[in-house]
C-alpha cells in the first residue's frame, strides 16, 4: 500500500473521525488551516486511486468512505517506520525516545503495564 502524503493523512484523519463524508463535511472537519475545496477534492480522489477510500454516489454527489481502518494504517505505517529508522527493533525505538527525553518514566511504566496485561 502506497504511503500517504501529509495532506492525504490529514484528509484520512478527518474521514475516519466522521466515519465517511462528503468533501464539504471533510473540509469542515479538518483541523488548522484549511485547503481550498478543489485541493481537498483532488486529494480525496488520490486517496481513492490509492485504495484508501471508496466513493459512494448519492444523486449527483459522492460520499467518501474509508476502505482501510485507522488502526490498520497506523500498524502498517509504524511497522515501516520502525523498520526504516530502527532496524526493526521496537526496543531501539523506545530507547531513542527515552534518550531524547520524549518518553517519561511514568509513560514507560504505563507501557510496561500494558505489556504485562496483554501477556496475562
Amino acid at each position: 500500500m502506497e504511503k500517504l502524503t501529509i495532506q492525504e493523512e490529514e484528509a484520512m484523519l478527518s474521514i475516519w473521525q466522521l466515519d465517511g463524508g462528503f468533501v464539504k463535511e471533510i473540509l469542515d472537519n479538518l483541523k488548522g488551516e484549511k485547503p481550498p475545496y478543489t485541493t481537498l477534492a483532488s486529494t480525496i480522489r488520490n486517496l481513492e486511486r490509492k485504495g484508501y477510500v471508496k466513493a459512494v454516489k448519492y444523486a449527483n454527489a459522492k460520499r467518501y468512505e474509508s476502505i482501510i481502518s485507522e488502526e490498520e494504517y497506523k500498524g502498517r505505517f509504524m511497522h515501516g517506520f520502525v523498520g526504516d529508522y530502527f532496524r526493526n527493533s521496537y526496543k531501539e525505538m523506545v530507547s531513542f525516545f527515552v534518550k531524547e527525553e520524549k518518553l517519561s518514566a511514568t509513560e514507560l511504566k504505563e507501557i510496561m503495564d500494558m505489556i504485562q496485561k496483554k501477556q496475562s
